[in-house]
């Protein structure tokens, strides 16, 4: 069956403020202040806890250390305070409910720790539309390994050569590439429309052309 496999951090949802937010909190701990911005550092925050964590100790001038030792309490704070700000993209929801009605599969492989993936999709109210939900701890690799996208493919019974992935970043764009399905990124995120850079198959503007794109990319 035909499936469309989203990530979810700055794909589905803007995740960027609670996750800086959540950074912030391990400086702060340490009587250090918030060295993060949860605009001009966006685009950190879609890669990790870990890339957030090592951008504050470059700018503290920390030993590099502080990121292994403070990882956890960012998982932890961020699990207590997962949807402060963070919101779907305007569309999301329509979206999903058309491909649905159209016959799509859907499903999310994000390199989000599992748990606070489901945690996430739940609060935002979305999480029972995806019928498989894979993270980055739910296999021994993670994207761009094609491996974890496949896997997501097969957890929902759909079929590799009518997938495409849609995502936000290059690691998204390595796996889609690995994996070889078509790859649609998304144009509202923190490079705006300078991740069209990546050559996606389709650059998605708005979650409203989401389903016709799917129909005009694979149409089974």
């Amino acid at each position: 069956m035909k499936s469309v496999i989203f990530d979810l951090d700055g794909t589905l949802a803007d995740t960027s403020a609670d996750l800086i937010a959540a950074a912030n909190h391990c400086f702060e701990e340490r009587g250090l202040g918030r060295p993060l911005d949860p605009i001009d550092d966006a685009l950190t925050a879609f890669r990790g806890g870990r890339a957030m964590l090592k951008l504050g100790i470059e700018r503290l001038d920390l030993d590099e250390d502080v990121a292994d030792e403070d990882y956890q309490l960012l998982l932890d704070y961020y699990a207590d305070n997962i949807d402060v700000e963070t919101e779907l993209y305007p569309g999301v929801i329509s979206a999903l409910e058309d491909l649905q009605a159209d016959g799509w599969l859907l499903g999310v492989c994000t390199n989000k720790p599992e748990s606070l993936a489901l945690s996430l999709l739940e609060r935002l109210g979305v999480l029972h539309m995806f019928g498989a939900v894979l993270g980055a701890d739910s296999l021994p690799v993670r994207k761009p390994d094609p491996t974890h996208l496949t896997a997501t493919v097969e957890a929902l019974g759909g079929d590799m050569a009518l997938t495409m992935l849609v995502g936000d970043t290059i690691t998204d764009a390595k796996t889609a590439r690995a994996a070889g399905v078509p790859l649609i990124l998304v144009a509202f995120g923190p490079e705006g429309v300078g991740i069209d850079r990546l050559e996606p198959d389709v650059l998605l503007s708005h979650y409203d052309d989401m389903p016709r794109i799917a129909a005009e990319l694979i149409g089974a």
